[in-house]
C-alpha cells in the first residue's frame, strides 16, 4: 500500500524557507509577492449573504442551490460571452485546488493514461494526475503529439506566465481532441483578468462552436471576489462528465457548505465589485512592472492574470535570492517546470503600500 504522500513531488513552497528568512530580516519588513493570496477585503455583500443563511442546520446539496448553478450561468454569459450552459452541467467546488488535484481520478483516468499539462503549470495539475496513478506529459502544443491522451489541461491566462490564448489557438485543440476523444479541461481561475489581452472561455462559440461536448470549464472565486478564505469555485461544461462527477462527488462527500454556495450567488452577481478589484490590480502591476523594468528585468507574456513573469536572465534561485535581500520575497520559475528556470513569478496579491515599497527597494 502507498501510505501518505509517498510518489508525490514535495511541496514547492516549503523550500523557500531560507529566502522568506531572509526577507522577513529585511530592517522595513516583508513583502510578499510569492503567493496569489487575496489581501483586500471581501466585500459586505457577500460577507452578508454568506451570513444570511447560517442559521440552516441541514446538509447542502452537492449540486448547489438552483440559484447559484443559475447565477454562474448568467456570470459566465455576461462576463465572458459563454452561451448555452445547461443550469444542470454546474457543479460548485471546494474552490479549484481540490478539483484541479482530484479531476483526472474523478474523469476515470488510471495507470498507462497520460495527461497532458503545460509546458509551464500549476504544480497541482501534475499532482493530480500523480494521484490518478497516470503519466503526465508536458507540452503546449497537444495537436502536434503522437499519441493522444486520455486528458489536456490548458490554462489561459496562465499560472505562472500570464500567457494567453485566443480563440484560434483553442479552437484548434477542441478540435483536435473532439476527433479523437479527448477531454480538455480549461482552467479559467484569471479569465475576468486580462490587461493587454481579451481572454477568452473553452466555452466560448467562437472555440467550440456552441458544443461544450468533452470540454470542462473551471472557474473560482478566489481571485476575482477575494473568496480564497471560502473555498468557492466550480466547474462547467460537458453535461454528461459533470453528471459523472457529481455522482462520484455526492459519494465522497464534496460539498460546498450552504453559506458559502450563497456568497458565491452574490458574488457572481456582482459585477461592481469585480470591476473594483481589477482596478486595484491593474493599478498595483503598472507600479510593479514599471519597477521591474526600470532595474533590469524583462517582463515575458503578463498580459493577463494575477502574475508578472520576470526574469534578469539568470538561474531563478539566485533571483530569489537577490531580491530576498531586498526584503521582497517571489516564487522561482522552476516551481512551474524545467523550463521556468530563468524566471520568477511576481504576484500582484500585495497591498498598494507594499508594492510601492517594492518598488523603492527594487531600485536600491
Amino acid at each position: 500500500m502507498n501510505r501518505g504522500g509517498a510518489g508525490l513531488p514535495d511541496f514547492p513552497w516549503d523550500s523557500l524557507a531560507e529566502p522568506t528568512a531572509r526577507a522577513k530580516s529585511h530592517p522595513g519588513g516583508l513583502v510578499d509577492l510569492s503567493v496569489g493570496t487575496p489581501v483586500d477585503p471581501v466585500p459586505e455583500s457577500i460577507r452578508a449573504a454568506l451570513a444570511s443563511v447560517s442559521e440552516i442546520p441541514g446538509y447542502p446539496t452537492t449540486h448547489g442551490t438552483s440559484e447559484l448553478r443559475a447565477a454562474a450561468v448568467e456570470a459566465l454569459s455576461r462576463r465572458h460571452g459563454v452561451t448555452g450552459v445547461d443550469p444542470a452541467a454546474v457543479l460548485p467546488t471546494i474552490g479549484s485546488k481540490e478539483l484541479v488535484a482530484w479531476l483526472p481520478r474523478l474523469l476515470g483516468a488510471e495507470p498507462g493514461d497520460t495527461v497532458v499539462i503545460p509546458e509551464l503549470a500549476y504544480p497541482t495539475y501534475e499532482v493530480g494526475a500523480l494521484l490518478a496513478g497516470a503519466g503526465i506529459l508536458r507540452a503546449d502544443d497537444p495537436p502536434r503529439l503522437a499519441e493522444p491522451p486520455a486528458m489536456v489541461w490548458l490554462n489561459s491566462p496562465s499560472n505562472p506566465t500570464g500567457r494567453v490564448l485566443g480563440a484560434e489557438a483553442l479552437r484548434e485543440i477542441v478540435e483536435w481532441a473532439r476527433e479523437r476523444d479527448v477531454i480538455v479541461v480549461s482552467d479559467e481561475c484569471y479569465l475576468a483578468l486580462g490587461w493587454d489581452a481579451d481572454p477568452v472561455s473553452i466555452l466560448h462559440p467562437s472555440v467550440c462552436g456552441g458544443r461544450h461536448d468533452n470540454l470542462l470549464a473551471v472557474h473560482s472565486l478566489s481571485k476575482s471576489a477575494n473568496l480564497a478564505s471560502y473555498r468557492a469555485g466550480f466547474v462547467a461544461g460537458d453535461p454528461e462528465l459533470v453528471a459523472g462527477l457529481l455522482a462520484v462527488r455526492k459519494h465522497a462527500g464534496m460539498i460546498v457548505p450552504r453559506p458559502v454556495q450563497e456568497a458565491m450567488t452574490v458574488a457572481l452577481a456582482d459585477d461592481s465589485a469585480l470591476s473594483l478589484q481589477r482596478e486595484r490590480y491593474a493599478r498595483r502591476r503598472v507600479v510593479l512592472q514599471k519597477a521591474l523594468q526600470d532595474n533590469g528585468f524583462r517582463i515575458d507574456h503578463s498580459e493577463a492574470g494575477l502574475y508578472l513573469w520576470a526574469t534578469r536572465g539568470e538561474d531563478s534561485w539566485e533571483t530569489v535570492r537577490w531580491l530576498s535581500e531586498r526584503g521582497i520575497l517571489v516564487a522561482p520559475g522552476t516551481f512551474y517546470g524545467p523550463a521556468g528556470g530563468e524566471h520568477v513569478r511576481v504576484a500582484l496579491t500585495a497591498t498598494d503600500e507594499r508594492v510601492e515599497v517594492a518598488a523603492e527597494r527594487l531600485g536600491q
